[in-house]
């Protein structure tokens, strides 16, 4: 019988490092080796229904080469090994980039994927949604907007992560303020490459938007910035969130400045009711990699009955990202 110090209850775990990133298993290998070669910016849901997990995730090249290539959406009856069932590339989705998404499912014959891309009339993030009857068949031509940067101000919206609550659709992004005085000159240099947040220019901050169908949503605002120093002053982009205890653990994608841009680390923050956030990692991130620029980032959390899975891009000793998995258990 293990006592309880040896034994932490599981909120406790959430709120340290939960697990041991060395000790994860890869669930997918990036499709090259070095900086820019990626597979990740996940989304992942285990369906009761049909006992099976789903996910989605992003692959990138360097940029040279064309930056975020394709998504798709694999399946599996283990968490662990997973076929792939769909796909979109780059050119179907009319966007010189895209990354994270978020799977959604609201009922047996009806799924939603909400995708962060770059505009191309405008080289800003924004983001979209569509639908489908199952996983594997959206169609990139039948979707719809739910954010552009101009809808709410700002100079980029993307990577939505979706909770479900009391019949509303509560939707996380990540995005990127508008400067405090116009400047011509520096708005053109923030887009001048298609991703305002690896200009330096403006930082990465958490906006909350709110819906009661999960199609048009009503932008809240921010929910947690970058530090005034530190370890996460350049980025704040949580990631997802996990209730537990009648409060919420939220992981959070951190980086000091804009050369940590693309490698992030994982901090960890609590909320009593998702529109204030108060970090438990002051003073250093929670998660990150042994290798490369230790990057650990675009968590995902699946909660079964006992077990957690989660899902993470992983950074490798050559500089390329994989997709990892780590399972606790209570």
């Amino acid at each position: 019988m293990h006592s309880q110090s040896e034994n932490p209850s599981l909120e406790a775990r959430l709120l340290s490092a939960p697990f041991d990133p060395s000790q994860g298993v890869t669930v997918l290998e990036p499709p090259g080796t070095g900086a820019g070669w990626w597979v990740g910016a996940c989304s992942a849901l285990y369906d009761e229904e049909a006992n099976v997990f789903y996910l989605y995730y992003r692959i990138r090249k360097p940029r040279e080469l064309g930056r975020g290539v394709e998504c798709r959406i694999a399946v599996s009856r283990d968490g662990r090994s997973f076929t792939d069932i769909w796909s979109a590339t780059k050119q179907e989705l009319n966007t010189p980039s895209m990354e994270r998404a978020c799977l959604v499912k609201v009922k047996s014959d009806l799924w939603r994927l909400y995708i962060g891309m770059v505009d191309p009339e405008d080289g800003r993030w924004r983001t979209d949604a569509m639908e489908a009857p199952s996983p594997d068949a959206f169609n990139p031509k039948e979707r719809w907007t739910v954010f552009t940067a101009e809808d709410v101000n700002v100079e980029g919206v993307k990577d939505p992560w979706i909770i479900q609550l009391g019949g509303r659709y509560l939707m996380f992004l990540s995005y990127a303020p508008s400067l405090p005085e116009p400047d011509p000159v520096l708005e053109a240099m923030m887009h001048a490459t298609q991703d305002v947040y690896n200009t330096g220019i403006t930082r990465s901050h958490t906006a909350l938007a709110e819906s009661t169908d999960g199609r048009s949503f009503r932008w809240i605002g921010d929910v947690l910035s970058p530090s005034e120093q530190g370890w996460d002053a350049y980025a704040a982009r949580i990631s997802c969130v996990v209730p537990i205890g009648g409060r919420f653990v939220a992981y959070y994608d951190g980086s000091a400045s804009v050369a940590e841009n693309y490698e992030e680390k994982t901090g960890i923050a609590v909320s009593e009711d998702l529109r204030r956030f108060t970090r438990i990692t002051v003073d250093g991130p929670a998660l990150t990699s042994p290798y490369g620029y230790e990057s650990l980032r675009y968590m995902d959390v699946v909660q079964l009955e006992r077990s957690l899975y989660f899902y993470y891009e992983y950074s490798r000793p050559d500089g390329s990202h994989e997709l990892r998995l780590s399972v606790v258990e209570w």
